[in-house]
């Protein structure tokens, strides 16, 4: 019988990036980018917060979850204002761990909680629609840089 912490460190497959998103002050529109650096700060260009938070990431298949709560099509990625959408690799399975995405290595810190701007974003119901399915922080191990289509795994 194999042991939970070997079932826990196991993943199907690598994960891919599927958008990246910038935003140079708070409360601006998101910018979409091919590429961005990682810095030990977070993602360069973006108003970021050093340490546990700098980067931050959600789960592509979580973008459908957060339309069919509120009854529509998949929501947009720069809605949900993260800077790394992730696809094929469950994010929350890798919480406290290393994981590489391109040429950075971060480590998952802590759930990214909604905010009170997921009511006027998304509309009545945004807020609740979002809890459990929000994303990730991060904090920056080694920096790097990050394209669309780099996969992500553990380190």
């Amino acid at each position: 019988m194999e042991r939970l912490k070997d079932l826990i460190a196991r993943t199907a497959q690598p994960g891919r990036v599927t958008w990246i998103g910038l935003r140079s002050v708070r409360r601006a529109e998101m910018d979409s980018v091919a590429a961005a650096c990682v810095t030990p700060d977070g993602v360069q260009g973006d108003h970021a917060r050093p340490g546990k938070r700098a980067v931050t990431l959600i789960q592509h298949e979580h973008l459908s979850v957060i339309g069919a709560m509120l009854g529509r099509d998949p929501v947009a990625p720069q809605v949900m204002r993260r800077n790394i959408v992730v696809a094929g690799v469950n994010l929350a399975a890798l919480k406290g761990r290393r994981i590489v995405i391109g040429g950075a290595v971060l480590e998952i810190t802590t759930i990214c909680a909604p905010c009170s701007r997921m009511e006027e974003a998304l509309g009545a119901g945004g807020y609740s629609a979002v809890r459990g399915h929000g994303g990730w922080c991060a904090r920056v191990i080694t920096p790097g840089e990050i394209a669309l289509g780099a996969a992500v795994h553990p380190d």
